[in-house]
């Protein structure tokens, strides 16, 4: 019998009946008796019985199951919190984001599927080919013996797969998934080292411009990532030690070169990196913040309003958390952010930053998610950016200001930021935009000195009053 089924014993016993034709008391005997009595005739005094024999069925539920299946939840429990220190694994965007359908079309690629889950769709087969063309080109042009780097992913393929939830790889065989590795991950090495040194070979191998741009995109979203693992063990089969250090620091190039900021690279890659879409969210907080503990919530204010309270802006050229505040003068603060160039990648590269930090399995700081709020609450309308543009701050290559303010507005909707990380830089804002004596001073400031054409003006009613005063002064004045 099984763990899971419920007992039946089937148990045999005899009724004894006293015949219809006894005594006239009519009374009637009933006895209900085991098999382990005795058996045979029985006869009462008051006459003859008949044995009647029938089956009792008695169910038994087994207790067993129940404990078994407790201790079964109870040890998925144990499992459970044993895996907060795992580290993010590669995954679909989480749900709340993809209920955006406006942001639907960033998650998913444009003309190249990398990894499983957009692996075999018909519409990438045009960049399948294109796929074992740098594929082919990266192993003979580094005298590479695919049969033993085969062999080798094969090796460490548990490893590999454990940088995917189980969902996105189950459907794939293991020879299926290395091989899947070994292609896409060598096109990958081939594609960045010639975007980064010899551009002219991808049109060699048949691949156009306005191909290459889109799979750079494609290489940043979060569904299209291959473990930065497997980058690093093919790299290890590239018999030139020259050409394996050239190559990896194309990586560390194109990266620099995809990033939305205009800081400085970094100086060599990171070894604790998960994948490509990982390395440019290092890239972009390449620097170190200290989060503040917010006291207070604020009021955001959009740039207009800063301006009017005597808040300039001014750009600094280093990662996207360094956002920081100061008072110049009495009255005069400076509000300094980093230049941000906005162009078409902008939108996907954001929105793929802020899912893979809100993957359930990556601890962090939320470091893009709050930027990326920030700058949604400085921006409500075309002259905020207008502003932003001439500052320097934003370097807008998408098109009408207009349409940089519809962006970030649409992508700060339902996001969730840190709100101790720029708590410091909001506490300082706050106070000076409350403070009556800075507020009345810079109005005055900006209503009169912002411009030469409105100090002039100043000067020449300021002229005109004394004018006015000295016709008076004589006009009073008694004649000697």
């Amino acid at each position: 019998m099984s763990d899971n089924a419920i007992s039946t014993i089937e148990v045999k016993a005899r009724k004894l009946v006293r015949p219809e034709g006894g005594e006239a008391s009519g009374s009637q005997e009933q006895i209900i008796n085991d098999d382990n009595e005795a058996s045979g005739s029985a006869t009462g005094s008051h006459g003859q019985l008949i044995e009647q024999s029938e089956m009792l069925s008695i169910v038994i539920d087994d207790k067993s199951k129940t404990s078994r299946s407790f201790q079964e939840r109870l040890n998925s429990l144990k499992r459970e919190a044993q895996k907060s220190n795992l580290t993010p694994k590669i995954q679909k965007v989480p749900f709340i984001l993809r209920e955006n359908k406006d942001f639907e079309k960033y998650y998913e690629p444009r003309v190249v599927a990398v990894g499983p889950i957009h692996h075999g769709h018909p519409k990438f087969e045009y960049a399948e080919n294109a796929k074992r063309r740098l594929a082919g080109a990266f192993i003979e042009e580094n005298g590479i013996d695919a049969e033993s780097l085969y062999n080798k992913i094969m090796a460490e393929l548990q490893d590999l797969k454990n940088s995917y939830v189980e969902d996105v790889i189950k459907s794939y065989s293991d020879d299926e998934l290395a091989w899947m590795f070994l292609v896409d991950g060598s096109a990958i090495l081939h594609f960045i080292y010639c975007v980064v040194h010899e551009i002219r070979k991808l049109e060699e191998l048949q691949i156009k411009k306005d191909q290459v741009a889109f799979a750079q995109q494609d290489l940043f979203l979060l569904e299209n990532q291959l473990p930065f693992q497997l980058l690093q063990l093919l790299m290890t089969f590239i018999l030139d030690n020259k050409k394996k250090e050239t190559i990896n620091n194309s990586i560390r190039d194109f990266i620099h070169s995809n990033k939305m900021t205009t800081d400085r690279p970094m100086e060599t890659l990171p070894k604790n990196a998960y994948h490509l879409l990982d390395l440019l969210r290092k890239q972009l907080l390449i620097c170190t913040q200290t989060a503040k503990e917010c006291q207070t919530p604020h009021s955001f204010r959009n740039v207009t309003e800063l301006i009017a309270s005597g808040i300039r802006l001014k750009p600094t050229g280093k990662c996207c958390l360094d956002i920081s505040f100061g008072n110049s003068c009495f009255f005069i603060g400076t509000l300094k952010l980093p230049s941000l160039v906005v162009d078409d990648s902008t939108a996907p590269k954001f929105l793929n930053l802020i899912a893979y930090e809100m993957c359930p399995d990556f601890m962090n700081n939320f470091d893009v998610t709050s930027y990326v709020c920030f700058l949604d609450s400085l921006i409500d309308h075309t002259e905020d950016v207008q502003e932003l543009r001439k500052a320097h701050i934003l370097i807008n290559s998408l098109g009408s200001d207009k349409e940089v303010a519809k962006l970030f507005n649409k992508i700060g909707t339902d996001l969730v930021p840190n709100p101790d990380l720029y708590a410091e830089v909001q506490d300082a804002i706050e106070k000076h935009y409350n403070s009556k004596y800075i507020s009345w001073m810079a109005q005055a400031y900006h209503s009169y000195f912002s411009s030469p054409w409105t100090f002039l003006a100043l000067l020449g009613a300021l002229f005109a009053l004394f004018l006015s005063s000295v016709q008076a002064y004589y006009s009073w004045r008694p004649r000697n």
